[in-house]
C-alpha cells in the first residue's frame, strides 16, 4: 500500500511556514526604531497627531477579551519633572489632570491630547492588535512629565471586573533615545 505524498507534504509546508512566522516575529521585535520606520508597521512615535505636525507618543488601551468589556471608571494620576512619588499621587479624573498639566504650561492639542471615557463606554474585543487611543504626547510633554498613569476598571459580559493601571510614559523614552540623537531623560 503506497502513502498519500499530501499526507506527508501538506505537515512540512505547514511547519516551514509557521517558523517563517516565527523568524519574521523575532526580526521585527528587535529591529531598531530607526530602521523601523520603514518597515511595513509604524511605531509608536508617530507625526501628524498633534497641531504642530512633529513626533508624537501615541498610547492606546486593547481589549483582548473576546467580548465587550464596559468601563466602570477610569483615573488619572501625573506626576511632572521633579514632583513627588507616583505612588503617592492621588487617582483623580481626567479634567483635574487636564488643570493640573496646564497649569505647568502644557498645551491641550499642542504639546497632547487626553482622552476621557466615561462610565459605561464599551471596549469592543478585538481579534487583533488594534487600539482605542488614550493620549498622544509631545516631545515636551515627555521631557516634562515623570509619569502619567491611567486606572481603568472595567466589566466583562459575564459581570467579572477587571482593573489596569496604564503607564503612559513607559517606553516613550527607551524609544526616543536613539543613538545619535539628543537624550530625553537626563
Amino acid at each position: 500500500m503506497r502513502r498519500s505524498p499530501l499526507l506527508f507534504t501538506a505537515p512540512l509546508v505547514l511547519l516551514a511556514v509557521l517558523v517563517l512566522i516565527l523568524l519574521w516575529e523575532a526580526v521585527r521585535a528587535n529591529v531598531s526604531p530607526g530602521v523601523r520606520d520603514g518597515w511595513p508597521w509604524r511605531g509608536s512615535w508617530r507625526k501628524g497627531l498633534l497641531a504642530e505636525g512633529k513626533p508624537a507618543w501615541r498610547v492606546g488601551i486593547l481589549n483582548g477579551g473576546q467580548h465587550i468589556a464596559v468601563i466602570e471608571s477610569w483615573e488619572c494620576r501625573a506626576v511632572l519633572r521633579g514632583g513627588s512619588d507616583v505612588s503617592t499621587a492621588p487617582w483623580v479624573a481626567v479634567p483635574e489632570v487636564v488643570a493640573t498639566l496646564t497649569a505647568d504650561g502644557l498645551s491641550v492639542g499642542r504639546d497632547y491630547q487626553l482622552i476621557a471615557f466615561g462610565k459605561g463606554f464599551p471596549l469592543v474585543g478585538t481579534g487583533n492588535y488594534e487600539t482605542v487611543p488614550v493620549g498622544v504626547f509631545s516631545q515636551r510633554f515627555v521631557e516634562r512629565v515623570d509619569a502619567l498613569q491611567v486606572r481603568v476598571r472595567v466589566t466583562d459580559v459575564v459581570g467579572d471586573s477587571h482593573e489596569r493601571v496604564l503607564d503612559c510614559m513607559r517606553g516613550s523614552r527607551a524609544e526616543h533615545n536613539v543613538p545619535g540623537a539628543e537624550p530625553v531623560n537626563e
